[in-house]
């Protein structure tokens, strides 16, 4: 299934998506969930799957996709996560023993159709084409080979960066990654029986361009040994995103760097689960 939330007639709701159209969940089940991350948080795919075969009630023309889920409890991004990431900085220095950790806002990712925004305060936006998990089974200290039981499906992300923001401090990851509409999330949370075991391959293209695509399995850190790290120090639970970080090959690392500009239009695509595509624009 594909999960997703969407605008219609003047109508918030969520639904399935298929290709012939969305079937409307938020009507169906007649106000038992408002939204689709309630639905998600309260495990119920089975009151989603009831309506898998159902006749669409609106065309795809017909209604304007927003990212999947509205709100969640956390977010966390993976940074060097792929063989490549590391040596890009240049630094000489050996690869993480440990996973890089940060969080997103949820203001900070907008959905897809939707503009990337580029603030007046910086002109290095930079991409980064991602795979996200979305749980849908809370755990503490889950076991790496247990992984997937805590996974309700897969979504895209594009975990868009304001790069001189992020070299503010020595550390200062958070203020160059949650600028608003900076980033972006969907087009839908493909469930984890659709998309199959992977690997997945992560492609990223600007203005038809491909500038990124490398493979699931050559990740440093694969998806087990992410949520078993993250489930340590603090539980995981339904609704909560991991972005599982970034092929090489983001504007900041090409010679010389290329940011987005308005204008540009960015896919992130990973067949299988889908495309998300975004155009870019100067803040208002």
């Amino acid at each position: 299934m594909k999960l997703v939330t969407f605008a219609a007639a003047g109508r918030r709701s969520f639904g399935l998506w298929t290709e012939a159209g969305v079937v409307d969940l938020g009507a169906r089940l007649a106000g038992r969930y408002r939204a689709l991350h309630e639905l998600v948080a309260a495990g119920d795919l089975a009151a989603a799957r009831a309506f898998a075969d159902a006749a669409p009630d609106h065309a795809p023309a017909a209604v304007r996709l927003d990212k999947p889920l509205a709100a969640w409890g956390k977010c966390f991004c993976v940074g060097v996560n792929y063989p490549e990431r590391n040596a890009e900085y240049r630094d000489g220095s050996a690869g993480p023993a440990y996973p890089s950790l940060f969080v997103r806002f949820p203001e900070s990712l907008t959905g897809p159709g939707r503009p990337l925004i580029r603030p007046p305060e910086s002109r290095q936006l930079d991409y980064e084409g991602e795979v996200v998990l979305v749980i849908g089974r809370a755990g503490r200290r889950i076991p790496e080979a247990r992984w997937a039981d805590h996974v309700l499906g897969y979504t895209l992300g594009n975990e868009g960066s304001v790069r001189d923001w992020i070299r503010h401090g020595k550390f200062n990851v958070t203020p160059g990654k949650n600028w608003a509409a900076s980033g972006s999330l969907g087009p839908w949370i493909a469930t984890a029986d659709e998309v199959g075991p992977g690997p997945l391959r992560v492609i990223t293209r600007v203005n038809g361009v491909e500038r990124q695509n490398d493979t699931t399995d050559r990740m440093t850190f694969p998806f087990g040994r992410l949520l078993a790290y993250i489930s340590t120090f603090c539980t995981l639970e339904p609704g909560d995103l991991v972005f599982t970080g970034t092929p090489a090959g983001s504007g900041a690392r090409l010679e010389p760097p290329v940011y987005l500009a308005p204008g540009d239009e960015v896919e992130v695509e990973v067949p299988g689960i889908g495309i998300l595509r975004n155009s870019v624009a100067d803040e208002a």
